[in-house]
């Protein structure tokens, strides 16, 4: 299995997964349709299905010209507000693109119908990969808009139950702010520093921040350590969905307060990740 970052729009990613024996590609979350057609044709790769996590705008607007461009195609996802939706999918269902397996994972908050991918192969050395749209980013999560804080919490313990070794392929290039949310909440977490410091050089460079792993997440991203004392101290909180709660109105105060961060212009081609790779190749 091999993954292709592609950043879209300000500050989005799509991509575009292949399954190297058979050449079969899936997408995830198409905004731009055109440039991912031009990575499926220089990959050689035959697309066969669009995996939407969410019915917004800058997540689901490439399907009409997609499947306009590509008749056939089946466009899923687990919402019916997802455009050119083909087959509504269900909590708990598994599809299968060659040797990739796909469990679909409902994780409501964001949107009532959110949907997350987890993607693995069997007999395979590589971790397995989650998808998972605005449910979960690096070191932060996206805004609970269309549901409690409870089920925000159910849905973020749901996504933390997968491996630690999960790669974390999120919707959005958001890793800076985040840590710097992260470090107001934890001062004195050494793990929140140091990721700190490497987004910041990612940044420099124009280098996506993706994939995390779970594992990584669970040691700086408070959203995931709604149990966790100092996170617990910062929102004068103990119950987990309390905290959580404590965690959004804290984090929208945070932005509110801060300088607006300009988009930077992302590359314009995909940046190739081998699952188990620490860099991106050519």
């Amino acid at each position: 299995m091999k993954v292709k970052v592609i950043p879209v729009l300000e500050d989005n990613y799509m991509y575009l997964v292949i399954e190297e024996i058979t050449r079969e590609a899936v997408a995830v979350d198409v905004a731009v349709p055109k440039r991912l057609l031009e990575i499926v044709g220089r990959e050689g790769v035959s697309l066969t299905a669009v995996l939407t996590t969410h019915h917004h705008w800058d997540h689901a607007r490439g399907n009409p010209e997609l499947a306009r461009l590509r008749p056939g195609l089946a466009v899923l996802g687990a919402d019916e507000r997802i455009f050119s939706l083909t087959r509504r999918l269900a909590h708990g269902e598994e599809l299968r693109f060659g040797a990739i397996h796909v469990r679909c994972l409902l994780t409501p908050g964001h949107t009532s119908g959110h949907m997350s991918y987890f993607l693995w192969e069997d007999d395979c050395p590589d971790p397995p990969a989650l998808f998972s749209g605005d449910a979960l980013s690096v070191a932060g999560c996206g805004s609970c808009l269309e549901g409690s804080a409870q089920q925000m919490y159910q849905s973020l313990a749901e996504l933390g139950t997968l491996p630690p070794e999960t790669k974390v392929f999120c919707g959005h290039e958001h890793t800076l702010s985040n840590l710097e949310f992260a470090q107001k909440v934890e001062p004195c977490n050494d793990h929140v520093r140091a990721k700190l410091s490497w987004a910041k050089k990612r940044d420099e460079d124009d280098v996506p921040t993706v994939p995390s792993t779970l594992g990584e997440e669970r040691l700086y991203n408070p959203f995931l350590r709604v149990a966790e004392e100092p996170v617990r101290k910062f929102t004068g909180k103990a119950v987990p969905a309390d905290v959580l709660e404590a965690l959004y109105k804290e984090r929208a105060r945070f932005e509110q307060a801060g300088e607006p961060r300009q988009p930077q212009a992302r590359a314009l081609l995909a940046l190739q990740w081998g699952l188990l790779s620490a860099a991106p190749h050519e």
